[in-house]
């Protein structure tokens, strides 16, 4: 079983303020991160409700997915979207041989850079299971999650939201899909309900950035 790293938030340092797209470490800080797309409706929907509210997201993408949705990952790149990868046929890593993890990382990452130019591009591994090969194998930082609406269960909005506002604390990564209207839905709602609390939406990257944390690969991070 994978022993989850829990990393310890630093004490924050005044900032300025930031430019658009950086975090702003003077307030409370979550990132919202979406797996299993891009889906074609969905996905643009929350892309175009993100842009509303200046917010950005991670997303962790199914490689066999990307093909006739190559508009939504350019986008997300030009949104200031976070793109990590979720395998390319949404597998157990833990059960893989090292070719086949390499296959189903490796394949992700080259249409992900080819539509995005050359980039890292971090693994979310599906359901949440790592090893020590896993660890091992893999050349970036693996995100995991704190929050888990379990947004896939019954499609509540309201008890989806209601989840994520009882449990969400500063420094939170949230997991949802973008695959369900729903989702997208409740993770609006959500957006707009936190940041009337004064929390800021950040990316997994710039989350880690403002509490001057250096992923490293193999690392668990959640």
């Amino acid at each position: 079983m994978a022993v989850f790293l829990l990393f310890l938030l630093p004490e924050r340092q005044t900032p300025g303020r930031p430019a658009q797209g950086e975090a702003q470490v003077d307030m409370p800080m979550v990132a919202l991160t979406f797996d299993d797309g891009p889906r074609t409706d969905a996905t643009a929907r929350l892309l175009d409700g993100l842009a509303l509210r200046e917010a950005p997201a991670t997303f962790f993408v199914v490689g066999n997915r990307i093909a006739g949705n190559e508009d939504l990952i350019r986008r997300m790149r030009d949104e200031g979207h976070q793109i990590g990868i979720h395998t390319f046929d949404h597998v157990e890593v833990t059960k893989l041989s090292r070719p086949d993890f390499d296959l189903q990382v490796g394949k992700t990452q080259a249409l992900l850079a080819s539509l995005t130019g050359e980039g890292e591009f971090w693994l979310r591994p599906p359901y949440g299971k790592v090893d020590d090969s896993v660890r091992q194998w893999t050349d970036s930082p693996l995100i995991l999650w704190s929050v888990d609406p379990e947004d896939w269960k019954d499609h509540d909005v309201n008890r989806i939201v209601g989840h994520i506002l009882s449990h969400v604390q500063d420094g939170d990564i949230i997991l949802m899909h973008d695959i369900f209207n729903s989702s997208v839905d409740a993770a609006l709602q959500a957006v707009d309900a936190l940041q009337a609390q004064g929390y800021c939406f950040v990316t997994v990257e710039q989350l880690l950035e403002a509490r001057g944390i250096r992923p490293q690969a193999g690392e668990l991070y959640r």
